[in-house]
């Protein structure tokens, strides 16, 4: 029975899930943080090497009978000199070289998808768009948000913050925008909003995003520019994924499978705007409930990267027994 280990980093959390050949999960871990540009190398190494030793204990095997590995991490070829090191770390936690690394976009992709060819599309704290076919596979997006990460929750939260500045200036008529994200931030003055967000947060990039839930609200309530900016945030989610179908090379005529990650998501009217505009485009595209979460998609990524892909009864043993959860809508 062959065994094969998926590895979702991130920027919080690294998660670790251990799978067999039949689908069974016979292991879970989590760990801190192995994003990289936030810490040193050793230190990622050091979380890697405990999660390993966790899901190989509880499941009474020793890293050298782990048949594959896959490592999404955070970061990974975001900056060209550190691709070796990377590249390296997995092989001295495992023992062997029976593993690939890559980012951990295309951990959401192959968990939404389980694997199958077409596109993930996230929007959680950033924003980008993953998509394989016949093993050709693409990023779109990404790029932070200095850059842009457009339609992501941050895209949002600084469009909702640039409104409440209009509106609490009079260049804008004040919606409900502007009371619900002055109650937010908990201010007396909005001039305040400045010192909150800058000095006291730090200008943090989590907590910024956060902020885009309050934007979904004030479009519930009927505030014209939230709704704007919405729909101008799906607008840019799907651009990212026709870009995507093109590179991969999905023709005009393909119906292209798509699933999504991301906090985003979770609100119903966001995805129901996400899905309109997805409509809209001039291609077919096939919109699905993510399959599995990131740690098991890149389990399943594992399992068909050292080509021994899971048969179709070891997927659906694997969705039907270990469902999408939180993890696969916050991954960012």
């Amino acid at each position: 029975m062959a065994r094969y280990l998926g590895v979702d980093g991130g920027g919080s959390k690294t998660a670790f899930a251990l799978i067999d050949s039949d689908g069974v999960v016979l292991a879970r871990a989590t760990g801190a943080s192995s994003y990289y540009f936030n810490a040193s190398f050793a230190i990622v190494e050091g979380v890697l090497r405990e999660g390993i030793t966790e899901v190989c204990a509880s499941a009474g095997i020793d890293a050298s009978a782990i048949d594959a590995a896959f490592f999404g991490m955070p970061g990974y070829g975001e900056a060209s000199r550190d691709v070796a090191e990377l590249d390296a770390m997995p092989g001295r936690a495992l023992g062997h070289d029976r593993y690939s690394c890559d980012n951990d976009m295309v951990c959401g992709w192959a968990g939404s998808l389980a694997g199958e060819d077409g596109i993930n599309v996230i929007s959680g704290t950033g924003s980008m768009t993953y998509g394989e076919r016949l093993g050709t596979g693409h990023r779109v997006g990404g790029w932070g948000e200095l850059f842009g990460d457009e339609g992501s929750a941050y895209w949002i939260a600084t469009r909702g913050l640039n409104a409440f500045s209009r509106m609490s200036d009079g260049r804008l008529p004040r919606g409900p925008l502007h009371a619900l994200l002055a109650e937010r931030l908990g201010i007396g003055s909005d001039l305040d909003a400045v010192g909150l967000v800058i000095e006291t947060w730090g200008g943090n990039r989590g907590k910024i995003a956060a902020l885009a839930t309050t934007v979904c609200e004030a479009a519930q309530q009927g505030d014209s520019e939230s709704r704007t900016i919405l729909s101008e945030a799906v607008d840019e989610l799907a651009t990212l994924i026709e870009t995507t179908r093109v590179l991969v090379g999905f023709g005009d005529h393909d119906v292209v499978p798509v699933s999504y990650s991301g906090g985003m998501f979770t609100n119903d009217d966001y995805l129901d705007l996400f899905r309109a505009a997805l409509q809209r485009l001039p291609a077919k595209y096939d919109l699905r409930l993510p399959v599995l979460d990131p740690a098991l998609g890149a389990a399943v990524y594992a399992a068909k990267h050292s080509g021994q892909p899971l048969n179709p009864d070891a997927l659906q043993r694997l969705s039907t027994t270990h469902t999408s959860t939180d993890e696969a809508s916050t991954h960012d």
